[in-house]
């Protein structure tokens, strides 16, 4: 799978080389993720739930920054495990490039694998699904760099509302979710059917 696409945010360079480099910002903006933290220089271990075609799962992964040079360009070198739905891996390079003194072109190019059931369900399916959820990315990080309160603030509360049903869910089953596969599952299919 390959995505190349390029976005106009209204913000400078260094607003959005800085919002890039916040974590809260992104967890804030990445459809269904659950969580990203420091792991060392410049990585960081992300937790998610995406649904690609009809297999939904939650994904934990790895994702490390390398080739930097601030505040232009950087390459994101990825890899994330979703249980029985499968594996993805793959690497994205980033730059940013001044647009006027108040707006910043940001192109991105990325290619990426998948096996398990993604894999299965077919490259039509895996690339549509990662279009959306680049696009619902976008469209969340726009609004946040460009101050928009009223959409910033939507998916903060849609990030809460992840973590609150993701807590929901473990309580409900009352055991580890990832040590029974069926309950998992159907804590999942929950959780689908709440958004």
């Amino acid at each position: 799978m390959e995505l190349t696409e390029t976005h106009t945010l209204p913000v400078s360079q260094q607003q959005t080389w800085d919002a890039l480099n916040d974590t809260e910002v992104l967890r804030a903006c990445i459809p269904g993720c659950e969580s990203i933290e420091a792991d060392g220089e410049n990585a960081y271990l992300v937790a998610l739930s995406a649904a690609v075609g009809p297999v939904k799962a939650r994904f934990k992964g790895r994702m490390q920054l390398t080739d930097i040079d601030a505040p232009n360009t950087y390459s994101i070198v990825f890899e994330g495990q979703g249980g029985a739905a499968g594996f993805a891996k793959g690497n994205a390079r980033v730059a940013l490039e001044a647009d006027g003194e108040n707006a910043t072109k940001l192109s991105y190019t990325a290619s990426a694998q998948v096996g398990g059931k993604l894999a299965q369900i077919g490259s039509r399916l895996v690339d549509g699904a990662a279009r959306k959820i680049a696009g619902e990315f976008f469209k969340r990080f726009g609004a946040h760099v460009a101050g928009e309160d009223g959409a910033s603030a939507d998916a903060i509360e849609e990030a809460s509302a992840v973590d609150a049903a993701t807590q929901d869910t473990q309580s409900n089953d009352g055991t580890d979710a990832d040590a029974d596969p069926t309950k998992r599952k159907k804590s999942w299919t929950a959780w689908i059917s709440k958004s």
